[in-house]
């Protein structure tokens, strides 16, 4: 295996872009009450580019931002991220998250607006650079386009239960999940979501959620050749009207303390109809993974997941068949909260369809610097 050399002035900007973020992180010694600045640098090394990747071979700069947050006066909190990663060998960089969201609203209610990361499933609302794997599992990858944010608006309610339960509504443009359109109804998305969660004695806890997309833009039919390649990292590869998402989630823990040891298991599943007009009812795209953590020493963790992906590819007006399974073997050292060291292997098998399926070696570092939000569950 080897490294395929990267572009010098592209590493040089993401160098330049590592010092901004190592600067503005300064400005996160403030008082709790005041607004809040942090970074994260994600930065890794591949000896190839996966199928459905979106790390390229070689050098490379992931999902890196920074973020400033805080109160607009005592009702409202804020939060916007701007973001820079490399992609086909080009620096990308967008603002990802804009927005405001409500403090003081009754009855367990919870207003959002702006641009954010939807709730759909378990992983999508989480920055890929805190995930346990280098890079996001292919039912993200091919149906979210890694990480989904949209502009829109977000109304949730939380139960005032022992057992947490949150049910949420998203109203989205739906542009950035499915940019070219052959038709498009306003608003262009909407999510319906549902989720559980409690303890079951001191050692363990879970979670399951439930998520129904609604899409209303239907992906323009693409050839294979053009489907294969994209001018940028974001974006559905497969779409349809309607995905339903279940994921449920389960952690253990000697007497709660995770520092020491703890096992997570993840579960997400997807199934999305309605592909296109051409599409009969028995067209389907399908995806899993399953990922389980071990952290078996207070700075150490080990894991593996596996995926399968199975897609019915539009070609002109009929469709064939698409199957793709990956596994990926992760050794993981975090000496602190704010450094994580990463090396994974993952071995791709294409079943038809996805002819760059291949194997790689990837070298993962991710720094935080200054305030970040705390971890989802």
């Amino acid at each position: 295996m080897h490294f395929q050399k990267f572009p010098s002035r592209v590493i040089a900007r993401a160098i330049v872009l590592c010092v901004a973020c190592a600067s503005y992180a300064v400005l996160a010694q403030t008082p709790a009450s005041a607004w809040q600045v942090g970074a994260a640098i994600d930065l890794s090394a591949a000896s190839r580019s996966l199928a459905l990747g979106h790390r390229d071979q070689g050098l490379g700069l992931g999902h890196s931002d920074v973020t400033a947050s805080g109160p607009l006066g005592q009702a409202l909190d804020a939060r916007i991220t701007g973001v820079a990663h490399t992609f086909n060998q080009k620096l990308e960089t967008e603002i990802e998250e804009a927005w405001v969201q409500t403090r003081k609203l009754p009855a367990g209610l919870q207003l959002r607006t702006g641009r954010f990361a939807s709730q759909i499933g378990y992983l999508n609302e989480q920055h890929p650079h805190t995930g346990d794997f280098v890079q996001r599992p292919l039912l993200h990858r091919a149906f979210l386009g890694t990480h989904w944010t949209d502009d829109g608006l977000r109304l949730n309610w939380t139960a005032p239960t022992d057992l947490y339960m949150r049910l949420g509504v998203e109203v989205l443009r739906g542009r950035r999940l499915v940019e070219e359109a052959a038709s498009s109804r306003q608003p262009g998305a909407v999510t319906y979501s549902g989720r559980l969660g409690g303890d079951m004695g001191r050692n363990q806890s879970w979670q399951a959620g439930l998520s129904l997309l609604e899409n209303r833009r239907e992906a323009v039919v693409e050839e294979e050749a053009d489907h294969a390649a994209h001018a940028h990292a974001h974006g559905a590869r497969y779409s349809g009207r309607r995905m339903w998402l279940g994921d449920i989630t389960w952690k253990w823990a000697p007497q709660g303390n995770n520092q020491q040891q703890q096992v997570r298991v993840s579960l997400e599943h997807a199934v999305i109809t309605g592909l296109n007009r051409y599409a009969v009812s028995s067209d389907r795209h399908h995806a899993t993974y399953l990922s389980t953590v071990w952290r078996f020493a207070p700075a150490w963790e080990t894991g593996v997941r596996l995926d399968h992906l199975r897609v019915r590819q539009p070609h002109e007006e009929s469709f064939e068949d698409g199957r793709l399974r990956e596994a990926a073997l992760m050794l993981a050292y975090k000496p602190s909260h704010a450094h994580t060291v990463r090396v994974q292997f993952s071995r791709q098998q294409d079943r038809g369809g996805f002819a760059d399926a291949t194997r790689a070696l990837q070298i993962q570092y991710v720094m935080h610097l200054g305030a970040h939000a705390a971890h989802a569950y």
